[in-house]
């Protein structure tokens, strides 16, 4: 999750509008640092946080905000830079101020804000602004508390098993579509001395929730996990201890990374170059790393090895692809200009300003309609993962990734404590049992995110 690690934490947080303690912004006639034009037009504020090197953040700003103030539709934005910007941020509105424009790292954030009174519900926007038709149509639910919009969604992410389609090739491997075949398949990897993943979790330890959280989903079901997010089934049944029993068998033979030591200790360089030169077969990881790829594999990485991906096999064989959100956009209730930023969220998620970020900063595109077009710039095995992710939502063929929707002290839970079920400590059955312990009292509390009909 290296890109969506900066997302709550790594790499895409690039584009979290995540801003910084101030006054609340947006009155009429300020300038805040644009030219000309920009003194007689409503300023708002856009504060993001830089990723280090900057590069895609400066990207941002020429592919979205420039091109917007060039419009000269009497709103200009303010964008500014700031370290730390989420805490700031959440420090500034609790006082009142606080950027227009308030980005955080995801839906259970959000909760947070709406139930604080600091956000301004969306409602009024959805139907004037057109949000209705551009958004896939369960995304808008994500953004609702208390049956009041307040948030869009961006970043729209998935988990895929990303092969090394060279090594494939060479050994007559096929590409696994059940279980069954990735357990067997694994095993044959492991026999011809290659490693099965090439995964581990030293530089981010909630990488241990993708695994837990695509095991749940493609064991399970994801009807049983929306039954189980919804209170309508334990996270004890039995189907939920198949997911963990296989995942930890998995850990015990060693196959993330050659050993669960390794899971531990070995850097994401090197569990990159052991993916690209052949060493580890697999890996399953999120859109957010193709970007990575591209540099290890091929003559960029010093190599002649080739990447491709499949749906992350499921128990029935059937694709499919859970469903995060690296990051949500909604208005400050203090803002005085909340129109204003409206028509700034229109113009963000059209589909040609989310398709030229897309090709132009490498940032996913959010849960909206987007046409084959939009992708033609992209390489093609990117576009494929998109192609399929936009198709599979609209048909509901989707999962539920746990940084989006469960909440947030079982999430820490479910990436913390597979620890103690990998080294021994505890069982598969008593680490669900904690899970549902913790989930019931957070439900109770009425933390539950918003989780989509099916």
């Amino acid at each position: 999750m290296k890109w969506h690690t900066l997302r709550l934490f790594v790499g895409l947080t690039v584009f979290v509008l995540l801003m910084v303690a101030c006054a609340p912004a947006a009155s009429p006639g300020a300038t805040g640092g644009a030219a000309g034009n920009a003194a007689a037009a409503t300023t708002i504020s856009f504060w993001y946080e830089p990723p280090e090197g900057g590069d895609a953040a400066a990207c941002v700003i020429t592919t979205v905000i420039d091109p917007f103030n060039a419009l000269n539709n009497g709103i200009h934005v303010d964008a500014v830079s700031h370290p730390q910007a989420w805490d700031t941020t959440r420090t500034a509105i609790a006082g009142g101020g606080g950027p227009d424009v308030v980005g955080t790292p995801g839906p259970s954030f959000v909760f947070e804000l709406a139930k604080a009174g600091q956000l301004l519900p969306l409602d009024d926007f959805v139907e004037s602004e057109g949000w209705g038709e551009s958004f896939v149509p369960w995304a808008l639910s994500l953004g609702k508390v208390d049956g009041k919009l307040y948030s869009l969604p961006d970043e729209q992410e998935t988990l895929v098993l990303y092969y090394n389609k060279t090594l494939f090739d060479e050994k007559g491997w096929q590409p696994p579509k059940t279980i069954d075949e990735l357990m067997a398949l694994s095993q044959q990897i492991a026999d011809a001395d290659v490693i099965p993943f090439a995964h581990t979790n030293a530089e981010w330890r909630p990488s241990n929730e993708w695994f837990v959280g695509e095991f749940l989903n493609h064991v399970a079901g994801p009807q049983k996990v929306y039954e189980a997010l919804t209170g309508k089934t334990s996270w004890e049944d039995p189907d939920f201890l198949t997911a963990i029993n296989d995942l930890n068998e998995m850990q015990q033979k060693g196959w993330f990374m050659g050993s669960l030591d390794n899971y531990y200790t070995a850097a994401n360089a090197d569990r990159d170059a052991a993916f690209a030169n052949g060493e580890a077969a697999m890996k399953i990881e999120g859109t957010w790393a193709i970007g990575a790829l591209d540099e290890v594999f091929g003559e960029a990485g010093g190599n002649s090895n080739e990447w491709d991906w499949v749906p992350v096999p499921s128990i029935t064989g059937d694709a499919i692809f859970d469903l995060g959100i690296g990051n949500t956009y909604s208005i400050n209730k203090a803002s005085k200009s909340p129109e204003a930023v409206a028509k700034f969220l229109t113009y963000f998620f059209s589909p040609e300003v989310q398709a030229k970020m897309l090709a132009d900063c490498d940032k996913a595109p959010a849960p909206i309609h987007l046409s084959a077009d939009a992708l033609s710039a992209l390489d093609a095995r990117q576009a494929r993962v998109y192609d399929t992710l936009s198709k599979s939502s609209d048909a509901g063929n989707y999962g539920y990734t746990t940084w989006t929707f469960w909440p947030p002290k079982s999430d820490v839970y479910i990436y913390e404590e597979i620890e103690k079920v990998w080294a021994g400590t505890e069982t598969a059955e008593e680490y669900l049992a904690g899970l549902q312990k913790l989930f019931t009292e957070e439900a109770t509390e009425g933390n539950i995110p918003p989780i989509p009909e099916r």
